[in-house]
C-alpha cells in the first residue's frame, strides 16, 4: 500500500489493522441457500439500497495517512465490480452442482483483496444444489467488523417470510446457572481469591501458548507455516436443535456447552480414526467469545451510536480451551466431554485473562506498532489446533429482497490453522460448517465422525434419563 492521504476521518480500529496485516489477511463468507432462483440483474439495484447505506465502510478503502496510520476513506463504488456470477456446466445433477459450489467456494476464499476497492463482494450461483435452488455468497474483510457487526448488518436487509412487518425473532439466549449464591463475606473473599489465582494461570498461560508453545503436529493439524494461504475445503452438516436441547436438558447445562462437547468429542473421534496415538495429543481450541455485554443483536443504527452497548466493529476475545483427550472413561461416557467444556468456558470466561490479554495487545500495539500486534495474533492462531465460533440466527424462516431461505452459515478464511469451525442456528437447526485444509483433511470422515459424536451424545443422555427412572 503506497498511497498516502490526509483529509480522511475515520480511523482503522486496532482489530481491523490487525485482520489486514503483513501477518493476517481474515475475511467472512455468509453463505445464504435460497429456497426460489435468484434474478441476478436486479443485485446492484438491491445493493444500493440496502446494503451500501448500512455502514461507511462498505463504500471505504483503506489507506494509510502521512503518520502511517490506516484509515477508512470513503469512494464512489462500482457495484459491478463486487456483484461475481459463475458460469457452471448446464443440465448437471444436484450432486454435481455440490461439487462446483464447493470448489467454487474453495476458490474464492484463495483470492486476495484488491486495495483499491471496498473489501467486500457478493457471488450469486444460479444452480441449484441439493439444499437450495440458487446460493447468495457474501465474503466481506474481517477489517470491516467482527461476526456480530457483520450477521447484524446481515439481519437487517432480511425480513420475515410469514409477516414481514413483524421483527425477526432470534433464540432465547436464557443459560442454565446454579440458583447458589455467595451470602457471606468469607465465601465472596475465597471466590475473589481464586479468580484472581486462576486469572494469574490463565493469562501467563496464554502468553506462553502464544509464543512459546505450539500444539502438536496431528491429523487436525499440519503445522505448515503457509497453512493461512493454502486451499481450504468448505462442508458442512445440519442437526436438530431439539436433539441438542435433549442432551442440554438431561444434563443442565447449556446449549453452547453441548455445543462444544460435540465438537470436542468430534475431533478426537476423527483424530483416532485418522492416527490413533494422535487421540492423546495436546490439542487447543480458540472459542470466540463476544465481549460485549449484551444478548441477541441491536440494530445497526443502534450498533453506529456513539455510546452504543453494543457498538460496531471487531469486539471478541479468544479463550484457549484445551481438548479433552480420549481415554476409557470419556469413551464410555462421551458426556464427560460436555462437562469439561462447561467447566473450562466457565472459568475462563469471568477470567481475568481476557481483559489483561486486551491490554496487553494494546500495549505491544502502542510500544512496537500495529504489525508486531498482528504478529502476536497470528502466533496466537498458529499455535493453536482450530478456531471455534458460534452465530445464532432467526428462529422463524427470513427472506432476502422477496427470496425465502432455506439455510444459511459463515465460515472465517485467512486463519494460520488447517481447522475452523463455525455454527449457525436457524429454523430449529444447527448448521455445523467445517473450514479444512484441502488434501490433508479427510472433510468426508470429519462429517461422519461429528455426526457420530451427536449419536454418542444423544445415547448417553437417553442412558442416564432411563436409568433415573
Amino acid at each position: 500500500m503506497t498511497n498516502f492521504e490526509e483529509d480522511v476521518s475515520m480511523p482503522v480500529s486496532p482489530m481491523g489493522h490487525y485482520y489486514n496485516s503483513s501477518a493476517l489477511s481474515v475475511s467472512v463468507l455468509g453463505v445464504l441457500e435460497s429456497e426460489t432462483p435468484i434474478d441476478d440483474s436486479k443485485a446492484v439495484l438491491l445493493l444500493k439500497d440496502m446494503f451500501l447505506p448500512i455502514n461507511t465502510r462498505f463504500s471505504s478503502i483503506m489507506i494509510v495517512d502521512k503518520k502511517g496510520k490506516k484509515r477508512w476513506k470513503q469512494v464512489e463504488v462500482n457495484l459491478k465490480d463486487h456483484v461475481k456470477v459463475p458460469t457452471f456446466p448446464t443440465d448437471m445433477t444436484l450432486e454435481c452442482y455440490d461439487e462446483y459450489l464447493e470448489e467454487y467456494m474453495s476458490k474464492i476464499a484463495m483470492e486476495k483483496w484488491p486495495q483499491d476497492r471496498p473489501l467486500w463482494e457478493i457471488h450469486i450461483v444460479k444452480y441449484p444444489t441439493s439444499t437450495a435452488a440458487a446460493t447468495a455468497i457474501f465474503k466481506l474483510h474481517h477489517s470491516l467488523g467482527d461476526g456480530y457487526s457483520l450477521m447484524g448488518a446481515l439481519f437487517s436487509c432480511l425480513q420475515r417470510t410469514d409477516d414481514p412487518s413483524l421483527p425477526i425473532k432470534f433464540p432465547s439466549s436464557q443459560t442454565v446457572e446454579s440458583k447458589a449464591n455467595d451470602k457471606t463475606m468469607l465465601s465472596r473473599l475465597s471466590r475473589a481469591v481464586s479468580v484472581a489465582f486462576e486469572s494469574v494461570l490463565d493469562f501467563g498461560w496464554s502468553i506462553i501458548k502464544g509464543n512459546l508453545i505450539e500444539d502438536d503436529q496431528t491429523p487436525i493439524r499440519s503445522g505448515c507455516e503457509d497453512v493461512g494461504f493454502r486451499p481450504v475445503t468448505i462442508s458442512n452438516v445440519s442437526l436438530s436443535l431439539d436433539s441438542i436441547k435433549e442432551v442440554k436438558n438431561k444434563l443442565g447445562t447449556s446449549t453452547n456447552d453441548v455445543l462444544v462437547g460435540i465438537v470436542f468429542l468430534g475431533i478426537r473421534l476423527y483424530m483416532e480414526v485418522m492416527n490413533h496415538k494422535s487421540s492423546k495429543a495436546n490439542t487447543t481450541a480458540l472459542v470466540l467469545l463476544n465481549t460485549r455485554n449484551i444478548r441477541g443483536y441491536k440494530s445497526v443504527k443502534d450498533m453506529l451510536d456513539t455510546n452504543a452497548e453494543a457498538p460496531w466493529g471487531n469486539r471478541f476475545a479468544f479463550l484457549h480451551i484445551p481438548i479433552p483427550k480420549l481415554s476409557d472413561t470419556n469413551s464410555a461416557n462421551p458426556l464427560e466431554f460436555v462437562w469439561e467444556a462447561k467447566e473450562e468456558i466457565k472459568r475462563k470466561r469471568y477470567s481475568l485473562a481476557v481483559p489483561l490479554t486486551g491490554v496487553l495487545l494494546d500495549l505491544v500495539n502502542k510500544i512496537k506498532g500495529p504489525e508486531a500486534a498482528a504478529e502476536y495474533v497470528y502466533n496466537t492462531l498458529k499455535n493453536s489446533s482450530l478456531t471455534i465460533s458460534h452465530m445464532i440466527g432467526p428462529v422463524e424462516q427470513v427472506a432476502l429482497a422477496n427470496h425465502p431461505l432455506k439455510g444459511l452459515y459463515f465460515m472465517n478464511l485467512g486463519l494460520p490453522q488447517s481447522l475452523a469451525i463455525t455454527m449457525t442456528s436457524y429454523m430449529g437447526y444447527l448448521r455445523v460448517t467445517f473450514g479444512a485444509e484441502k488434501g490433508f483433511i479427510d472433510a468426508h470422515q470429519f462429517k461422519s465422525c461429528f455426526k457420530n459424536s451427536l449419536e454418542m451424545m444423544l445415547k448417553a443422555a437417553r442412558n442416564i434419563a432411563a436409568e433415573a427412572n
